[in-house]
């Protein structure tokens, strides 16, 4: 996968639209995480100092496809000036006479930030119209939203029918990283899939069988691979209609030659709850009035051990349920193995990356990254919209 990269444009003198993601939390109009707009500030800072003004697009939120102040780009705007350290001018609207007008008198170096795209309904039907009057207030088009890219909006897709097209360097990184894990990745490969449902990372475990010589499944999902193989899951999660998947699964990776790793102890409650008290089973059977929470030593211990001898480690998925502190252990020892690892380690997904900036290890790991959904989709080797219309035609 090659894609076409702002390296390759001469952008002196040339309004860029640039699709970027800063859809942040905010509470009483202040952006409490300013994450996501401190990670695209590389891409426009490289726009700004070669000569180009700004046209930023994003989206907030939910607002259905209708005007609503409460999913205002207003605060967003104000954190985006202080983190840039120029004035970022706020549009009224997305399209328009008045947002045409902004745009054409605009010199080099300066920045408009358009509303929020998803006040339109045509941003997520991809509609023609709306992609081609976003396209007329730019020379270029610039995406480095990777955390969109799998979903064929007008402002992530729609608007590469019209303009020369870029990718950015988040979207670059991305790319960089997580390609190679699907077709030629340096081996041994050790995949580390957790959270709470089988059918949600069915996907990623059928396309990562192909390329990885270890599995750790963990996470809720694991009580159903376990089930399949006869043991005893308590009150544990369990998907009875994905258990054929399951067995499915470990049969395709048996003969692959794949190792998989599964719980053999555990930690458990008596109810889901976060004041449950941490009850150790020792074996990889749990008894009936308990639910599996979390991963038990021994596990992490076989876990630790595959790490370490790995070349390439992804991890998408928490062990257990980190939100409970009571039951962190097995996330944030799997998060620590990564951190200590000289293995080159991505990490993908909302729930791992939340708990590796919960435990603070985000710079010790090779690549964080910056979409949920996004990430999922492209390690199960599906096509992202928004990544193909930034691709060199053969």
């Amino acid at each position: 996968m090659i894609l076409n990269t702002i390296r390759e444009c001469d952008f002196s003198g040339k309004k860029a639209l640039v699709r970027v993601d800063f859809n942040v939390p905010i509470k009483d109009g202040v952006v409490t995480d300013d994450t996501r707009i401190r990670a695209a500030l590389p891409t426009l800072t490289y726009l700004l100092d070669n000569g180009a003004s700004l046209v930023v697009m994003s989206h907030l939120g939910r607002p259905k496809g209708k005007k609503n102040p409460e999913f205002s780009m207003a605060p967003i705007a104000k954190r985006f000036s202080e983190l840039l350290g120029k004035d970022v001018q706020l549009a009224n609207d997305v399209i328009g006479d008045e947002v045409a007008k902004q745009v054409s008198s605009m010199k080099a170096g300066d920045v408009l930030l358009l509303e929020n795209v998803r006040f339109y309904s045509g941003e997520e039907g991809n509609d023609p119209g709306f992609a081609k009057n976003l396209a007329s207030l730019g020379d270029v088009y610039v995406n480095d939203a990777f955390g969109t890219a799998h979903r064929a909006h007008a402002s992530t897709e729609g608007v590469s029918h019209y303009l020369p097209s870029y990718a950015g360097f988040l979207i670059e990184k991305e790319v960089k990283f997580m390609a190679p894990l699907l077709s030629n990745p340096e081996k041994p490969f050790v995949a580390i899939i957790g959270g709470s449902k089988v059918s949600s990372k069915i996907g990623v475990l059928e396309s990562l069988v192909k390329t990885c010589d270890s599995i750790v499944i963990g996470g809720g999902m694991a009580y159903t691979f376990l089930a399949v193989q006869g043991h005893t899951i308590g009150k544990s999660l369990v998907e009875e209609e994905y258990k054929d998947v399951a067995s499915s699964f470990l049969a395709k990776a048996k003969e692959k030659g794949v190792q998989v790793i599964l719980p053999v102890d555990h930690l458990c409650g008596t109810e889901f709850k976060d004041d449950t008290e941490a009850i150790s089973v020792d074996a990889a059977d749990i008894p009936e009035n308990l639910i599996g929470m979390d991963i038990g030593p021994k596990t992490i211990s076989m876990i630790v051990d595959v790490v370490n001898t790995a070349k390439n480690v992804v991890w998408n998925g928490p062990m257990g349920v980190f939100e409970f502190d009571a039951f962190a252990g097995g996330t944030l020892a799997v998060a620590k193995a990564l951190a200590e690892s000289k293995a080159t380690s991505v990490v993908g997904g909302g729930d791992s990356v939340a708990a590796i900036n919960k435990f603070n290890l985000a710079d010790k790991i090779s690549h964080v990254s910056t979409g949920g959904g996004a990430s999922l989709e492209f390690l199960e080797g599906k096509v992202l919209p928004g990544i193909k219309a930034l691709e060199k035609l053969k």
